[in-house]
């Protein structure tokens, strides 16, 4: 199987947190789109011998802002184009961008997975945030979807808002509950110094919440999200019983996948590669024939250290026998130290062949990660 992830690059407006790229002039869409379009027929091959395409996700940036024609002509070239047998199709949305007649063509056209970037339920909040919808916007849209008939509906959520206790959080999830998604991806709220958060902590006009501000609230969700019956597939994902997200799953467990447009990456199962991410030199180097795409060598360290990352932040955690298979790498022998001081920590689990984190060390992934890594 092998997916294909489609970065479209522009926004209504920047978010104060965000530094994914994007722009907010979209005086070139129109030609954007031709040119993903053409990206995606010279890349055509690169996912040869990799199994059909399983998944579709339009990523971005805000790609409920494309027209349903941009959308339709961007799905036609997939499908022209590769062997596919679509499982799941997911398009990113604000709720603004949408209404009954868009959400309707969505479905008819193929994608049956949205993903509404909620953020929060208070407008105070999403003011802050600089977001183009507000709470009555979300809960709209939410309806209409329902009613529509999206086979999934997942809520991304921030947390860490610094405030004076968790009660802005704890509302956010009871109204995110009282909605009843069949997903919902939450992300804490940090600082990236190219963003209007990280401009203003600079000037001593923001700062952030601290680490136990955040861990307490991360806390908070796995106990709600758990409790409401939701299962923790990743440090940052929750689902209902069968309705994890079939793509982001694939990029967790080494799945071939194809990435097009500004900023893009992808990973033909050995080696990845990135597109360049500016709009203007991505349509001039499409228009010229050139790919915009650099290959990133990848070392067997590499590579080790990368499943490391990506599996244990899963609930299938790290499989130590496939280290050995396809890397004759004895993971529990050469970090046995490790191992065993996580595992009395009450961080680590091992189940057979197996290592998991527990709900204790989902707050220390990537360090914990780091001191597994060759």
């Amino acid at each position: 199987m092998s997916g294909i992830y489609i970065h479209i690059p522009f926004c209504l407006q920047a978010c104060t947190y965000c530094d994914f790229h994007f722009s907010t002039n979209r005086s070139n869409q129109n030609e954007m789109v031709d040119m993903i379009c053409s990206e995606l027929t010279l890349r055509k091959n690169y996912l040869n011998n990799k199994g059909p395409v399983e998944t579709i996700y339009f990523g971005g940036g805000t790609p409920s802002i494309l027209s349903i024609p941009q959308l339709k002509k961007i799905w036609d070239t997939i499908t022209n184009n590769f062997d596919c047998e679509i499982q799941e199709a997911t398009l990113e949305a604000n709720p603004d961008d949408l209404d009954e007649h868009t959400l309707a063509e969505m479905l008819a056209l193929g994608i049956d997975r949205l993903s509404l970037g909620i953020q929060s339920f208070h407008d105070s909040v999403l003011q802050f945030y600089n977001r183009s919808h507000n709470a009555k916007e979300s809960l709209e849209i939410i309806r209409k979807a329902r009613k529509a008939g999206f086979k999934t509906l997942s809520m991304d959520l921030i947390y860490g808002f610094p405030y004076q206790d968790h009660s802005l959080w704890e509302k956010d999830l009871a109204a995110t509950l009282e909605q009843g998604p069949d997903h919902i991806s939450s992300y804490c709220l940090t600082v990236e110094p190219k963003t209007a958060l990280g401009v203003w902590e600079k000037k001593g006009r923001f700062k952030e919440a601290s680490e136990d501000f955040q861990a307490e609230q991360f806390e908070i969700l796995q106990k709600t999200l758990n409790q409401a019956g939701y299962i923790q597939y990743e440090i940052s994902n929750f689902a209902k019983e069968n309705a994890f997200s079939l793509h982001n799953s694939n990029y967790w467990k080494g799945i071939p996948y194809l990435g097009v447009g500004p900023g893009a990456h992808s990973f033909d199962g050995e080696h990845r590669g990135h597109n360049i991410n500016h709009n203007g030199k991505y349509i001039k180097l499409i228009e010229n024939g050139k790919l915009p795409f650099k290959a990133d060598y990848l070392s067997p360290e590499d590579r080790i250290n990368e499943y490391l990352l990506t599996s244990l932040r899963t609930m299938w955690g790290i499989n130590s026998l496939y280290l050995k298979n396809h890397f004759n790498y004895e993971l529990l022998t050469e970090k046995a130290e490790e191992i065993k001081l996580f595992q009395e920590q009450k961080m680590l689990q091992i189940n057979g062949k197996n290592i998991t984190l527990s709900d204790k060390g989902k707050l220390l992934a990537d360090y914990i990660a780091s001191k597994l890594f060759i």
